[in-house]
């Protein structure tokens, strides 16, 4: 692979015009395609075999008006009553407008609460939602001004209102590149080389999403699933350009040729950006193995975007790379102290030992032990708030206070009760006569229902609908135990005389069937990923305890973004930075996405760091030598890498939608534990642990110090020259062992 890399990258940079041409064409292309294939994005919930969704299927072939694309109309009088004579007629108006609009098939009859102040009415489209688009939303706005010019409050909740509102960056993706921008300039300390990452970015995110936008004209892809897909593509993205850029300004100062430069950085941090780019990759798609089309179809999305930034980052930076030659560090800032190149004489005079990421390594080397305890248990506390973790249901209660949506939700629980926004949909087939009715006076009975409407009979009575409105909002626990309480119990004794089934439906059904399915499923996709990426790591190593030990600090990161992401949005910690007005159940798909995206990310840094290590290693021999060498020569790119991630995904907190709040902030998190505790303390302290044997292969035999060389003793402390990785008396084996460890 790094013959093919390096030519790659050689080609690139000896025809910079040509690639740079041929990227901004495919990507004006893959921009027109998605427009005019009429690519959207739309929230499809649909939960294939649970029987939530089989209640849905049910009540469609009875119903001919169950599953239509809906919106919910809440008028609220804040002061007086909703019934005055002006009131009401104006009402009337809105009503009327809406009905004369396009594509509204039905207004159902305004439901008035007991106090006489707010009033709902459903709106039902006689279009699919993807046949529908903003300005459905827009329509129904105006058509409220005659009730608002009386005083009302007017406000809408639905899907055609979310497809109206849907989440957007805000800019929020400007302020990450900005404070991108400045991490770079620090660390290079050159307006050109800082700006080469960003530049290759922006033309990735704008690839990736024409992409997905094309794919979203064959498949569902929700509608918050492009902010995801832009916050990972402009995190990996820099990421994977600042590695393949600082390996190309070495390879300069060590004199070689612009395009020998790119394609030897293509070679060996362009090898690295496939394998944890790859393990991104095949980590985000393993998201589709939950058998959640919703899920699945974010998981696609992200990936489409990380695999677009990777193939950016070892085509079109070696172009831009071999046009600037050595202009890329032009425009410096002589203020600054960057990060300097690291020339081949460096590694004969030891030089990364007299660093202070290399004095960090020794000292970590010797006090290995301490460090790897210490860790660990930090660690393991900042993870303990995962073990409260509860997932929940997502709905329009945990939207920002300034959306509509969220509006409409508080009048209708104050006015009506927290049941009313989500009410259970129970499908009755297959019942003798009066069985629909005795499931009903049943339901009445359950102490958490609050209402229950009389049964409605399809026109070839063969089944019936009805309505169950709970005491509590739709993510309240009393909810969920109510609808396994009436598919368990309450409805097989309702119905034990009259047979038939009856089927518990309903958007918090769903949420709850949804939960469970992810529940379930969850730890086979932590197993499919986690030996997905183990895997990987083997292949590009050829080491398997090393690879062993990557995936256990991946789950350590993993565990401490969940039990940040607990603590602030569950306990409560800190809501109000972020905008966030109360506590909230962390939305059921969160975890599944999280953990396939964080693995993915964690395995970057761990596969740079590594194969710095490994290249150290096959040099000296020593691997108290190979881990200063190599966390020196990497901890500044990772420590600027990890910057940059944070800022982008803390960015996006701005994002008015709070599942991306709870994405951003437990991907923010991950990235700063991962980047300080673990690759600058805990790897490299359990490197030195292990010592030789991290490197051992199969088929091998055990792992000795072999020889080391000239260069390597040369820079080792007098005291530790006598002291073997293991910690024992070192006997000088250089005279007598050979180079490799032989095979068996």
């Amino acid at each position: 692979m790094d013959s093919m890399l390096n030519a790659l990258g050689r080609a690139c940079a000896v025809r910079p015009w040509l690639t740079i041409t041929s990227w901004l064409v495919v990507t004006i292309a893959l921009l027109g395609l998605g427009q005019a294939a009429g690519g959207t994005f739309v929230n499809d919930f649909r939960v294939p075999g649970v029987e939530s969704q089989k209640a849905t299927d049910e009540a469609q072939d009875h119903f001919p008006s169950v599953g239509a694309v809906t919106a919910q109309v809440v008028a609220h009088a804040p002061e007086g009553e909703l019934d005055s004579p002006g009131r009401a007629a104006a009402v009337n108006r809105m009503l009327d407008r809406i009905r004369s609009q396009s594509d509204v098939n039905r207004v159902n009859a305004p439901v008035v609460g007991e106090n006489g102040k707010a009033m709902i009415t459903d709106v039902s489209f006689d279009k699919d939602l993807g046949d529908l688009d903003a300005t459905h939303y827009q329509r129904l706005d105006e058509a409220a001004d005659p009730a608002r010019g009386t005083g009302l409050d007017v406000e809408f909740r639905g899907m055609v209102i979310d497809l109206g509102t849907e989440p957007t960056t805000g800019g929020s993706e400007l302020v990450g590149v900005g404070a991108a921008l400045i991490v770079l300039i620090i660390a290079f300390g050159s307006l050109v080389a800082a700006g080469l990452p960003l530049a290759v970015a922006t033309i990735g995110i704008l690839a990736g999403t024409a992409l997905v936008l094309l794919v979203g004209s064959i498949m569902a892809i929700p509608t918050s699933a492009p902010i995801i897909a832009t916050m990972l593509g402009l995190g990996a993205g820099i990421d994977y350009a600042l590695f393949i850029l600082s390996r190309f300004r070495n390879n300069l100062a060590n004199g070689e040729s612009p395009p020998d430069a790119a394609g030897h950085a293509s070679a060996v941090a362009g090898h690295a950006v496939v394998f944890a780019g790859g393990t991104v990759v095949i980590a985000i798609l393993g998201l589709n193995l939950a058998g959640i089309p919703f899920v699945g179809a974010m998981g696609i999305a992200a990936a489409i975007t990380v695999a677009v930034m990777m193939v950016a980052a070892l085509t079109l930076l070696p172009a831009l790379l071999g046009l600037l030659g050595h202009r890329v560090n032009s425009l410096p800032l002589p203020r600054l102290r960057p990060t300097r190149p690291v020339s081949e004489a460096s590694h004969a005079r030891g030089g990364h030992a007299d660093t202070r990421a290399g004095r960090l390594g020794g000292h970590v080397y010797r006090n290995r032990v301490v460090y790897a305890c210490s860790a660990t248990v930090v660690l393991l506390a900042l993870s303990a708030p995962l073990l409260s973790l509860r997932l929940g249901n997502p709905d329009d209660g945990t939207q920002p206070p300034e959306l509509t949506q969220r509006k409409a939700y508080d009048l209708i629980a104050e006015n009506f009760g927290p049941g009313w926004n989500a009410p259970l949909v129970v499908t009755v087939t297959g019942a003798e006569k009066g069985g629909a009715e005795k499931l009903s006076a049943a339901l009445g009975k359950d102490p958490e229902v609050a209402q229950v409407t009389l049964p409605q009979h399809s026109e070839n009575g063969q089944a019936a609908l009805l309505t169950v409105v709970p005491k509590h909002a739709p993510q309240d626990e009393d909810v969920s135990s109510l609808v396994h309480r009436i598919r368990d119990d309450t409805a097989p004794r309702a119905l034990a005389s009259t047979g038939g089934e009856a089927l518990v439906g309903g958007s918090t059904a769903l949420q709850i069937d949804m939960t469970d399915v992810i529940a379930e499923r969850l730890a086979w996709v932590v197993l499919a990923v986690v030996g997905a990426g183990t895997l990987l790591l083997v292949a590009m190593f050829r080491a398997p305890v090393v690879a062993l030990k990557a995936a256990f600090m991946a789950l350590l990161s993993i565990g401490v973004s969940f039990g940040v992401v607990t603590a602030m949005f569950q306990w409560g910690w800190g809501l109000d930075l972020i905008g966030v007005d109360k506590t909230v159940p962390i939305a059921s798909p969160v975890p599944m996405l999280m953990f396939a995206v964080l693995f993915g990310l964690s395995m970057d840094y761990e596969v740079f760091l590594l194969s710095s290590v490994r290249e150290a290693y096959d040099r000296t021999r020593g691997p108290r030598q190979a881990v200063i060498e190599g966390l020196s020569s990497t901890a500044g790119v990772i420590t600027a890498a990890a910057a940059i991630m944070t800022c982008v995904f803390l960015s996006f907190v701005a994002v008015p939608d709070t599942l991306i709040k709870i994405i951003g902030v437990g991907l923010a998190a991950a990235v700063i534990i991962d980047a300080t505790v673990i690759r600058m303390v805990l790897v490299p302290a359990t490197m030195a642990i292990l010592g030789h044997w991290a490197w051992w292969q199969p088929g091998k035999r055990r792992p000795t110090s072999g020889r080391t060389s000239v260069e390597a003793r040369a820079a080792e402390p007098e005291d530790d020259r006598h002291e073997q990785d293991t910690g024992q008396t070192l006997v000088d084996t250089s005279k007598h062992a050979p180079e490799n460890p032989p095979t068996h």
